[in-house]
C-alpha cells in the first residue's frame, strides 16, 4: 500500500455555493416574464354595466361568453358567429353536463344581440348561465 507523504488536510470541510449560474437563470425567467406578461393581459376590452352582486368562485376553467361593444361575440377570448357558439357549448355539454357559462356583455350591446345569444346557450342545454358585472361604486 503506498501512503500519501504529503501534510495532512485540515479536517473542516469548506462549502461555498457558486451562485452566478443561479442569477444567470433569475435574470433569464425575469425577461421571459416582463415579456410574456402584457401579452397574457390581452382580452376583449368591454364596458361592463354596474351591478351590487358578490365575486364569483371557482375551481375549473370557467366558460365565459363574451359580446363587445361591437355585437361580436367571442367564447373564451375566440372569435365566433352565434351559430358556431350554440355548437361548440353543445359539444362541450356533451363532456360535462352540469358547466356553468358566463356572459359578460358590453353595456351599451343592443338588447336584442344578447337575448339571442341567452337564448342560443339555453337551446345548447346549458341550464347555469351567470351574468358578469363590474361591482357597483358610489362614484358612477
Amino acid at each position: 500500500m503506498a501512503m500519501d507523504a504529503s501534510p495532512q488536510r485540515d479536517s473542516s470541510v469548506l462549502a461555498q455555493i457558486n451562485v452566478t449560474p443561479l442569477v444567470d437563470v433569475m435574470l433569464v425567467l425575469l425577461v421571459i416574464f416582463m415579456v410574456t406578461a402584457p401579452i397574457i393581459q390581452q382580452g376583449v376590452q368591454i364596458n361592463l354595466p354596474q351591478a351590487k352582486a358578490g365575486a364569483i368562485t371557482g375551481s375549473e376553467e370557467l366558460l365565459v361568453v363574451t359580446i363587445a361593444k361591437t355585437g361580436k361575440i367571442y367564447l373564451n377570448d375566440n372569435p365566433m358567429s352565434l351559430g358556431e357558439l350554440g355548437q361548440k357549448l353543445r359539444a362541450i355539454r356533451k363532456l360535462q353536463a352540469d358547466k356553468e357559462v358566463y356572459l359578460r356583455a358590453d353595456q351599451d350591446v343592443k338588447y336584442g344581440i344578447v337575448m339571442k345569444t341567452i337564448a342560443e346557450i339555453k337551446q345548447a342545454g346549458i341550464e347555469r348561465l351567470g351574468m358578469v358585472s363590474r361591482p357597483f361604486s358610489e362614484e358612477s
